[in-house]
């Protein structure tokens, strides 16, 4: 299989890329290296270093033909949305429909990485399945439901092949502090003395995190499957701010006491998604438990500080 992986030098795109490359499927990556890292990037990959919104993104996708585009390129903060809305929409609708286009004309499967919490919102019903209202606050959560909702008109115009991907917060090694589900790497970075760092409020707040080999995982069940649908990908726990923390912390052997700050206006109070349907349909199961993807996560930035170490002795 030819899988083209937009945004395959960062965090969830380039797990993808080497689990690709190491079954045998012939992979290109495109990333604009905004966010992504180049020592991400795997060298049995072909690389192009393009914008999605440019012309020669959807010119590489009509040539190459490839069977499916995985599509992770994002902007992928939230607070950036907020701040600068029309970039965020630039690049999350208007860069994802220049590839979706190009997916028409090149008979391309598109695989969708979404969103969930920012979809949802505080939800009435926790964990949330895919049929709860999707009315999200802020442009990053606007601008990927959108996408989802061209993606629907495109299969019903054009017969466009997709699924819809609505990711927890994903975590693990690469992580980037700066993306929408980045506490896990803030903590990471944050201990190791390499940025400040509070938690917002009281701690309290409760997402659902989900190791990055797991999505990986349901990420290569759609790529495979012919299923067009809008997919949760989530464990269907909580965790509060102050338990990730703590499991970061005693992994780390620092402390555990942290400082507060304020509360964040617009924060989610709570998060966890259904993904029942994932399981039901393509036969995806969460495996990695929150301690055991902490302790790999922790490991990882362990190491990369000690070879960082090494580096400059």
């Amino acid at each position: 299989m030819k899988v083209l992986v937009t945004g395959g030098a960062g965090f969830i795109g380039s797990h993808l890329v080497d689990a690709l490359v190491e079954r045998g499927d012939e992979v290109l990556v495109v990333d604009d290296l905004s966010t992504g890292d180049q020592r991400n990037l795997n060298p049995r990959a072909r690389f192009h270093r393009l914008d999605i919104r440019e012309s020669a993104a959807a010119d590489l996708v009509r040539g190459e033909r490839p069977d499916v585009i995985s599509h992770h390129a994002a902007q992928m903060s939230v607070s950036r949305s907020v701040a600068e809305p029309v970039f965020d929409a630039e690049v999350n609708v208007l860069g994802s429909l220049n590839l979706a286009r190009a997916a028409v004309d090149a008979g391309s499967r598109i695989v969708f990485a979404s969103t969930g919490g920012a979809l949802y919102g505080d939800a009435a019903v926790l964990p949330t399945a895919e049929t709860a209202p999707a009315w999200p606050v802020s442009p990053y959560g606007i601008s990927k439901l959108a996408f989802e909702h061209y993606l629907y008109g495109f299969r019903r115009q054009y017969g466009l092949n997709y699924a819809a991907l609505r990711y927890a917060n994903v975590y693990g090694p690469r992580q980037n502090p700066h993306g929408e589900a980045g506490v896990v790497a803030i903590f990471c970075e944050g201990l190791l003395g390499k940025r400040l760092f509070k938690i917002h409020g009281e701690g309290t707040d409760t997402r659902d995190y989900v190791y990055v080999d797991d999505v990986v995982r349901a990420n290569l069940l759609a790529l495979d499957s012919e299923v067009c649908d809008h997919f949760n990908v989530g464990t269907g726990r909580q965790a509060d701010t102050n338990t990730i923390y703590r499991l970061v912390a005693e992994r780390m052997g620092r402390p555990t006491e942290v400082e507060h700050g304020p509360p964040r206006p617009g924060d989610l109070r709570a998060s966890a998604l259904d993904a029942s349907l994932l399981e039901r349909t393509l036969g995806w199961k969460p495996e990695v438990s929150l301690e055991e993807g902490i302790a790999q996560t922790v490991d990882w930035f362990l190491a990369q500080e000690r070879s960082q170490a090494g580096t400059n002795l």
